[in-house]
């Protein structure tokens, strides 16, 4: 009993935390919690969808492709919201967001960029700068919102359907890897989030 309960604490938060995710991931309330994800995460919630994304896929591949749709929809809706926040909202809620990631000086520069490429949604889409930030800047800037939730969609969609697919053809593979080095993947996701505030933050 005592070496079962030591292997238990020995597997840490994050390791329990992997086998929760993966054991809800085909449960009844897992696709809603992955839609209050996107759609929080492309408004004003720091976290990505893809650590719902990724273990709903690995837990039934052949849902794959319909996952990304429906992330998809819930992160361009998220992404209204955010637009909202920035063109209706700024002086209360945006104002307020922009200055708790840290960016309150930066919003005007985004202003200039969205003014000069508003089709730089479609690169920040696939990188790791925050989306909200985007969104809320889009906004802020009044870019044409027809063109703001085509580009969202193309975006948003690419990236989470990419995702989808190679989940489903490399599944298995990626599992093994994930749960193998479940410590190492988890720091390196932080990182890569870390970077991506940073380059919002350095690149405008």
């Amino acid at each position: 009993m005592s070496d079962g309960t030591a292997g238990v604490e020995r597997q840490g938060i994050v390791r329990r935390l992997y086998n929760w995710v993966i054991g809800h991931a085909s449960g009844p309330h897992a696709w809603w919690a992955l839609a209050a994800l996107a759609f929080a995460e492309a408004s004003f919630f720091p976290i990505p969808p893809d650590v719902v994304l990724a273990p709903m896929v690995l837990a039934d591949r052949q849902r794959a492709f319909r996952l990304a749709a429906w992330c998809t929809f819930f992160s361009v809706l998220g992404g209204l919201f955010g637009y909202a926040i920035g063109s209706v909202l700024y002086d209360s809620v945006g104002r307020w967001l922009i200055q708790f990631y840290g960016y309150g000086d930066r919003l005007e520069a985004f202003h200039t960029a969205f003014a000069k490429l508003g089709w730089m949604i479609l690169f920040q889409g696939f990188t790791p700068i925050p989306f909200k930030l985007v969104t809320i800047a889009a906004g802020f800037a009044r870019f044409n919102l027809s063109y703001f939730v085509l580009l969202c969609a193309i975006t948003r969609g690419s990236r989470f359907t990419l995702e989808a697919a190679l989940l489903f053809w490399l599944g298995e593979p990626v599992r093994e890897f994930i749960e193998k080095r479940l410590e190492l993947v988890t720091v390196a996701f932080l990182l890569l989030i870390v970077a991506g505030f940073l380059i919002a933050r350095y690149a405008f």
